[in-house]
């Protein structure tokens, strides 16, 4: 009743609905591309041959991409360039003085650095549109030719489809961000996940039809999906609130402060970006190994780099716990929280303003990043571990645990607040909360 309820008030909002729809309609356009095949590659061929590859790092890119990696499709690359390129712009942030300043320039800066990462997607693209060409024309990648004619003429339409293709992949996740609903180019990344649950789910089940599983595990291991799937969304919106107390100013006739506030400080303050740059850098090595399809020494090293290997588990668990602190430093600065509040007149009880303020913060910051970062980490190696112990299915361990059901449950909650604070601006019930508004509101 609750949610029937919502989706009505949502069809009584015209901007909301007009939102929505134009959302759907840019995720329509996107899953459509990724059905359509790279002029000059034999798409039964290709799809044949991904099935070989389904537990490597193959595989692993073509979740994030829908599956349109598998079949050759022009979006093969998808959003991750762009995440690629915007990894190193916030890195080349932390660490030159120049970006600093386009980052303390408002508007104009947030647009220049905008456009520089624009450039650098471009050329990632351009890169790793080589790169595939490079595998697509080797019959060593696939263990068959897939392509009957490969050349120069292969290798250039290739790299200029495939670029342009990201370059209108970024549009269309800009274009949500602005008209739509939800962040564009997370929504990307989340739809192209899901479209693989499906079949994953009906691989899991058709294994258990076969024998080889018993009801009685796959009814458990369900059971404990679930529990993870609770788990990491406790994780994603548990908060510490630390209390701030504002003194009582006279204006006038007018009593203002003397009330209590919080601050709510998440224990995953970072999101899901951790997970998003963790597994654009993880990509690199495959991409650079691409170029070398017949090479033995760099084929056992892309072996040992394989994303169901413990190497690739140690390296992608310990870059999460990293990305998880720095983006949590860029996400939230202890400093201008405490001279904000010193502007306004609030103080944290028992502490003395300015840079006590400062430092207790971020102890409470870091404290509570460093259980958030490793319990991130945790989840996202689980599907490692679930493949070599428990004899799922690589395509339904990504669902089990992993970046995937980590970045479903950040995007989709993150999607429905922002559809929730639509409907509470006019007056109406959100998904996230039971009861009036008003009443929310007085409280």
């Amino acid at each position: 009743m609750k949610l029937n309820e919502s989706i009505r008030n949502i069809n009584k909002i015209p901007e909301l609905r007009q939102r929505i729809l134009y959302t759907l309609l840019l995720l329509f356009v996107y899953r459509l591309g990724s059905h359509i095949t790279i002029p000059g590659v034999d798409a039964a061929a290709v799809s044949g041959a991904s099935q070989t590859h389904s537990n490597d790092l193959f595989g692993l890119f073509d979740l994030f991409v829908g599956g349109a990696f598998a079949r050759a499709s022009i979006f093969s690359l998808g959003i991750m360039p762009y995440i690629s390129a915007s990894i190193i712009v916030q890195l080349l942030g932390a660490v030159t003085p120049y970006f600093q300043k386009l980052q303390k320039e408002g508007e104009d800066g947030r647009q220049k650095i905008s456009q520089m990462t624009r450039y650098g997607t471009v050329l990632i693209a351009v890169l790793q549109a080589w790169g595939v060409s490079v595998s697509l024309a080797s019959p060593a990648s696939f263990g068959t030719a897939i392509v009957p004619d490969p050349g120069i003429f292969f290798t250039i339409t290739v790299v200029v489809l495939l670029t342009a293709s990201t370059v209108f992949v970024m549009w269309l996740g800009e274009k949500i961000t602005e008209r739509g609903i939800g962040n564009g180019i997370s929504l990307i990344i989340m739809i192209g996940i899901l479209a693989r649950f499906p079949q994953a789910l009906v691989a899991e089940f058709r294994s258990v039809s076969l024998g080889s599983k018993n009801w009685v595990i796959e009814i458990i291991i369900l059971a404990m999906m679930a529990a993870i799937v609770a788990f990491v969304v406790i994780l994603t919106v548990g908060t510490r609130r630390v209390p701030v107390q504002h003194a009582k100013r006279v204006v006038g006739r007018k009593v203002y402060g003397g009330s209590t506030q919080y601050i709510p400080m998440r224990i995953n303050t970072a999101g899901v970006m951790p997970i998003i740059f963790a597994q654009s850098i993880m990509f690199l090595p495959g991409t650079f190994l691409s170029f070398f399809p017949e090479n033995e020494v760099m084929q056992s090293i892309a072996k040992l780099l394989a994303y169901d290997s413990w190497w690739y588990a140690l390296m992608f668990g310990t870059m999460i716990v990293f990305f998880t602190y720095f983006y949590t430093a860029i996400a939230f600065n202890p400093k201008e929280v405490a001279d904000t509040m010193r502007r306004q007149g609030g103080f944290i009880p028992g502490v003395r303003p300015g840079k006590s303020t400062a430092d207790f913060i971020d102890n409470i910051l870091t404290r509570i990043t460093l259980p958030g970062a490793i319990s991130l980490a945790i989840i996202a190696i689980l599907p490692t571990f679930l493949t070599k112990f428990a004899n799922v299915t690589p395509g339904f361990a990504q669902f089990f645990g992993g970046t995937s059901l980590l970045i479903i449950v950040g995007v989709g909650l993150d999607t429905l607040q922002q559809v929730e604070s639509h409907l509470l601006m006019r007056h109406y019930d959100g998904f996230m909360k039971s009861g009036k508004t008003r009443g929310r509101q007085s409280r």
